[in-house]
């Protein structure tokens, strides 16, 4: 069974854990939220549950105290991000990937700098292509 996505409360608990190099406590998590997310202390350990259930997230119990868990990432972020790019591509674009990027680039104004940076991820993309095609062979 494909696990739920992430919602948008639990990817906010998620930036803290990615932007972390060690496993951090809820605690830990709620203090670095604070000023720039309007959450309670209950309101993370609650998601930081869901994140776990999810395989987001593992833990440690502290060796000092049971009560304690230090949360660690599972599932990094690009690895999410392309997820949810996919969930959003098949549920607005019928998984239509180039009706997705052209209703993209329509919506935005790009610089000639934006331009030439996705001009290089399609000559990647593109150069993935060959090599998976010629796997198959």
């Amino acid at each position: 069974m494909e696990k739920e996505e992430i919602t948008p409360s639990e990817w906010q608990v998620m930036e803290v854990l990615w932007a972390s190099d060690t496993p951090l406590t809820s605690s830990e998590v709620y203090k670095r939220m604070q000023g720039n997310v309007d959450m309670s202390m209950r309101m993370v350990r609650v998601l930081v549950n869901r994140l776990n259930q999810k395989d987001i997230l593992g833990y440690t119990v502290d060796e000092h105290d049971s009560r304690v868990y230090h949360y660690y990432v599972q599932k990094q972020k690009e690895e999410c991000v392309k997820e949810k790019s996919r969930k959003f591509v098949d549920s607005y674009f019928s998984g239509s990937g180039t009706n997705a990027m052209a209703a993209l680039l329509q919506s935005f104004a790009l610089t000639d700098e934006q331009i030439k940076e996705l001009e290089e991820i399609l000559k990647k993309s593109k150069g993935q292509n060959a090599e998976s095609s010629n796997e198959k062979e």
